[in-house]
């Protein structure tokens, strides 16, 4: 499939139908998050994979959004291994994972997984709830699965603004 068909017809499943994810189609999403770039190299992201019933009961507990998926992906960062841009203002830690997490809902994609970026939640309970370390910041989940019967993306999926509003030459 080429890029511009696979971003096209990618979307955010919002109702799985709690299928396992095939553990080689995982490790190559994995993989594909491992070669994500990341400021300086520095590769300061963490994936935590729930996929037990208890981890996803706890994943319930801190968000609405799982929707039925059979795994789901903790993106987080290290806060004390990133890259201070000049200025002071802004750190590579979130768009560095935030970089990740596109790879991961592209490659899934591309292997015939769906996926579901969530950002309903808090990520300090996040955190909490699942023990993880101090120095680490939660930046989003992402769901991993298969479409139930009848979903599909939401009716303005295929709505998008014309290049000309986007894009300015200068």
């Amino acid at each position: 499939m080429d890029f511009i068909k696979l971003a096209s017809e990618r979307y955010s499943l919002k109702k799985y139908d709690g299928r396992k994810v095939e553990k080689d189609k995982l490790d190559l999403i994995l993989q594909a998050a491992n070669l994500a770039p990341t400021a300086k190299n520095l590769q300061s992201f963490k994936i935590y994979v729930a996929e037990s019933s208890e981890a996803l009961a706890k994943v319930d507990q801190v968000t609405p959004c799982r929707y039925g998926a059979s795994t789901v992906l903790i993106l987080s960062y290290d806060r004390d291994n990133i890259f201070t841009y000049p200025g002071g203002k802004y750190d590579s830690g979130f768009e560095d994972t935030a970089i990740v997490a596109t790879h991961i809902i592209l490659a899934a994609k591309s292997l015939g997984v769906d996926s579901c970026w969530i950002n309903n939640m808090d990520p300090d309970e996040v955190k909490s709830t699942f023990d993880l370390p101090d120095n680490e910041i939660v930046v989003c989940l992402i769901d991993l699965g298969y479409p139930a019967e009848g979903a599909g993306p939401l009716p303005n999926h295929t709505k998008r603004k014309n290049l000309t509003d986007l894009v300015e030459y200068i």
